[in-house]
Parts: structure tokens; C-alpha cells; sequence
């Protein structure tokens, strides 16, 4: 079962980050932007939990591990199945294949 996680800022503080985005985006002449809010994206893939039990759980690291739970809101959704195969590939290459997509993007540049 595939959970994903999105953390945001309470409403009310101050995205400093969403506010440079947000600049940088209108320097580049983007316009009616009037918020930009940047957050966090979670994937994780759970196995042997039943639906309850995975939820429960999911609760739990939010509010231990994945957020600060005095600044910031979470939004957990569950889906029954795990990542689907990419061109008749298995789940574990699918998965191999995003894993480094998602390594390539985020690399330092120094």
C-alpha cells in the first residue's frame, strides 16, 4: 500500500521560501501570482498493515518524525496498490527507475 504524505506551513506563517519563489517568478514575468506556498511531498510504501493499522501508523510518524507539528498541517492519503510497473518492468525496477529520477533532480550545485 502506497501512502502520500503532504506536509504544508500553518496558515498564517510566513513561506520566507514561497515569498522568494514567488518573486522570482514575477522577475520572470509570470503574472497574477498572488501566494506561493511550498511545502513537502512524501511517498511510503507500506507492507503487512491493513488499511486502519497503516493509517494509525502514518499518523504517528507525521506527528513524531515528518512534520513539526507546531508549524506546519499534513494531509495523508492511502492507496491499496504500490507503485504500478513501468513497460512491463517490476514493481522493484519501477521503483529503482524513480528513486534515481528523483536523485537526479536533487542534486546540490554548488
Amino acid at each position: 500500500m502506497l501512502a502520500k504524505v503532504t506536509v504544508k506551513l500553518k496558515t498564517g506563517l510566513l513561506d520566507a521560501q514561497g515569498k522568494v519563489v514567488k518573486g522570482a517568478l514575477e522577475g520572470l514575468g509570470f503574472k497574477g501570482i498572488s501566494e506561493v506556498r511550498i511545502g513537502k511531498y512524501i511517498e511510503i510504501d507500506l507492507h503487512g498493515l491493513a488499511a486502519p493499522a497503516a493509517k494509525a501508523a502514518l499518523e504517528r510518524m507525521c506527528r513524531q518524525v515528518l512534520t513539526n507539528p507546531v508549524i506546519e498541517t499534513y494531509h495523508v492519503e492511502i492507496e491499496s496498490s504500490a507503485a504500478k510497473p513501468i513497460a512491463g518492468k517490476s514493481k522493484k525496477t519501477a521503483r529503482r527507475r524513480v528513486l534515481k529520477a528523483s536523485a537526479r533532480r536533487v542534486k546540490v550545485r554548488k
